[in-house]
């Protein structure tokens, strides 16, 4: 292998992105990430380097509050500030009763539920796994703390269905005082007004609603408009008319580190390291790309994928590379770095060769903490930005991890594992050369767990 990218440039990578901003789908700072990835693009020698438009919706949220109070006692009233549930409707002064998620009597009415986040013992997720690198055995006891509480992207969905007009959510069992949690993010507008609570002001909210009927007045200020966007992307050269692509995503719900600043990070490693391979050595033509709208249900990824339909079946292998996170413990205000890599999910396309290929990568980089997972494990596709691939039949490996702060303005440069950026890279460069000399044809006629979209 030649030198592989360094830490310290990814590194100094990230820091410039996250320099930039809030980079929420449409915001300056996201259309300024993507200028500056094509530039790079550029400068490190890829070909055919394009921004590709893609249309999403630009949601902007201002200030959130609920001023809550006894039933006739509105001298007492108390004032909460949270943050607004993306997508959700704006509202000026929307009084009604404060209820319990459970209250039979929810229409027309503010809901007020509590969110715990899930713990996910690594020793249940490995019984899944195709294989798993635990040399230390950490796997036994380790329990992992997902961004997510059980409704994962659908939080307040019942409340919609109640017909209740706003919701109220408690980050209760967040580990850390925050009101920044910025879910869901799939772009569905919701017909209710919703802010997020801290865990201090929900125990606040949860005394004066043990004490009795409560009324309460919610404020949301947000707007929601069609903006375009961009996906990034560039080329390389190979042999045959094959392809691999290797991608990732430069949007982001804050101006985030792990989410997905690293992803940029390691998906310029890549462009670096493969440019510097003379076309004839490379195992297929190569494709970087960089989506935007993540933040919006994947709408970059799947504009991807419809607008290069055709060349989809020439794709060998698509790489997605997604947050080089760093483990966090908290102690009831704040997260505290452990040193250690969050667990790493590689969501692998059930092919032997394939499956044989990132094992072996992880073992010979010493990428401890991994699991090879089926991409199904959690649903009908990866829990990642390229999941759309999966679903269009595309083979794939794809990094993830799920660190508890992920879309929190936590996030920041601190939670970047960096000992995993040089490992990372090194792995997705062995993966990639493992398809060396196989076309897609090969692959997805050994694929034993075939992807819910066409079979390309």
């Amino acid at each position: 292998m030649k030198t592989s990218p360094s830490a310290e440039q990814m590194l100094a990578d990230i820091k410039t992105i996250v320099g930039f901003g809030i980079r929420r789908p449409g915001y300056p700072a996201d259309r300024q990430a993507a200028d500056w990835a094509a530039r790079r693009f550029t400068e490190i020698g890829l070909q055919s380097v394009a921004l590709e438009p893609v249309e999403l919706p630009m949601w902007q949220p201002g200030a959130a509050t609920l001023t809550a109070w006894p039933a006739g006692e509105p001298a007492a009233a108390q004032r909460f500030a949270g943050f607004p549930l993306p997508y959700t409707r704006a509202c000026t002064d929307l009084e009604a009763d404060l209820v319990d998620a459970g209250s039979p009597e929810v229409r027309g009415q503010i809901v007020v539920e509590p969110l715990t986040l899930i713990d996910l013992p690594q020793s249940v997720l490995r019984e899944t796994a195709t294989f798993s690198f635990d040399p230390d055995g950490e796997f036994d006891t380790l329990v992992q703390t997902l961004p997510f509480g059980p409704g994962f992207n659908s939080v307040g969905d019942t409340a919609v269905e109640a017909g209740a007009a706003g919701y109220v959510g408690i980050l209760t069992g967040f580990p850390w005082e925050t009101a920044d949690y910025y879910v869901p993010y799939d772009a569905v507008q919701r017909p209710l007004s919703a802010l997020w609570l801290s865990r201090r002001d929900g125990a606040r909210l949860a005394e004066l609603l043990r004490a009795g009927r409560c009324r309460g007045r919610l404020t949301v200020e947000a707007t929601c408009s069609t903006v375009g966007c961009h996906n990034v992307l560039g080329q390389l050269p190979g042999p045959g008319d094959q392809t691999v692509i290797i991608g990732s995503h430069h949007d982001a719900p804050w101006a985030s580190a792990v989410e997905d600043a690293s992803g940029m990070a390691l998906v310029l490693a890549q462009a670096a390291y493969w440019a510097s391979v003379p076309a004839a050595d490379r195992p297929h033509n190569l494709t970087f790309l960089l989506t935007a709208g993540h933040m919006a249900g994947g709408a970059g990824t799947r504009s991807f994928v419809d607008r290069h339909a055709d060349s989809l079946p020439r794709v060998v292998l698509e790489v997605h590379l997604e947050h080089a996170a760093m483990q966090v413990t908290g102690d009831g205000e704040r997260l505290e770095p452990t040193g250690q890599p969050e667990p790493r999910w590689w969501f692998t396309s059930t092919e032997p060769g394939l499956q044989a290929a990132v094992a072996d990568a992880l073992r010979r980089e010493d990428l401890r903490r991994s699991l090879v997972l089926k991409p199904t494990v959690f649903g009908e596709s990866p829990t990642t930005d390229g999941s759309a691939f999966y679903l269009a039949g595309v083979p794939i490996v794809q990094f993830l991890t799920a660190p508890m702060y992920l879309f929190d303005s936590a996030d920041t440069v601190d939670k970047i594992h960096v000992p995993s950026l040089e490992p990372v890279s090194r792995a997705a460069i062995r993966i990639i050369e493992s398809v060396r000399g196989r076309t897609a044809a090969q692959l997805r006629a050994s694929v034993t767990e075939p992807a819910a979209g066409p079979p390309g």
